[in-house]
């Protein structure tokens, strides 16, 4: 069961989508906050598996809220729901630890999947958030992508498609029959070479480059 807590300043929207998510087999809606501050508070207290986080809202906005909560429960998945699709917001919600960015208008279904994919620990970017963060990784790491691929071995490569696929630490050590730790060693050094930060970066280079 995923423990799910909904953070949203629009009382209707929020009490909404709560009702149509708790319908949803193995999801369960833990609580609910209307700002960044109560976020905080609740999820210390009811300590869920997955956010949806808004970005903009009162006394405490999206932004804030995910880099206190992710820096004090980095095993908790953050995704951000909001209508707001300006690159300062995508940036800044990224890094501060969100896995995800989706917009209000995403499909219900669609925000489905992409909670149970969060709770795997997978990344999820609406189509337009992707384009988005695709370019400026794109802008930023072009003059130097021969350069940086080579400082990777035939083995970080491999490492590296898998990721890009999708495939968590476990199903990586299994198709290429070495253990989680030696995986997560070159899950590092990969973002370490490529200068990614997260492994949403390493999915969207590994899919212009490779």
């Amino acid at each position: 069961m995923i423990r799910l807590l909904l953070v949203d300043d629009q009382e209707i929207f929020r009490e909404g989508l709560g009702e149509l998510l708790s319908l949803r087999e193995g999801i369960k809606v833990v609580g609910k906050a209307s700002n960044g501050e109560e976020a905080i508070s609740l999820t210390a207290k009811l300590q869920p598996d997955v956010i949806l986080m808004d970005v903009r809202m009162p006394i405490c906005n999206g932004v804030e809220a995910t880099r206190t909560i992710h820096n004090s429960y980095p095993w908790i998945q953050i995704v951000v729901l909001t209508v707001f699709d300006d690159d300062e917001y995508i940036g800044q919600s990224l890094q501060a630890g969100a896995i995800g960015y989706l917009l209000k208008r995403t499909p219900a279904q669609q925000i489905v999947t992409a909670i149970r994919s969060a709770h795997l620990g997978y990344s999820q970017l609406s189509p337009t958030i992707a384009s988005k963060v695709f370019a400026h990784l794109s802008a930023k790491s072009s003059t130097s992508t021969v350069q940086h691929k080579n400082r990777l071995s035939k083995r970080e490569l491999e490492v590296l498609q898998l990721i890009a696929q999708g495939k968590n630490n476990q199903e990586i050590s299994q198709q290429l029959y070495i253990t989680e730790g030696t995986v997560r060693n070159y899950v590092t050094r990969i973002l370490r070479e490529l200068e990614l930060r997260d492994r949403i970066s390493a999915v969207l280079w590994a899919n212009e480059h490779l």
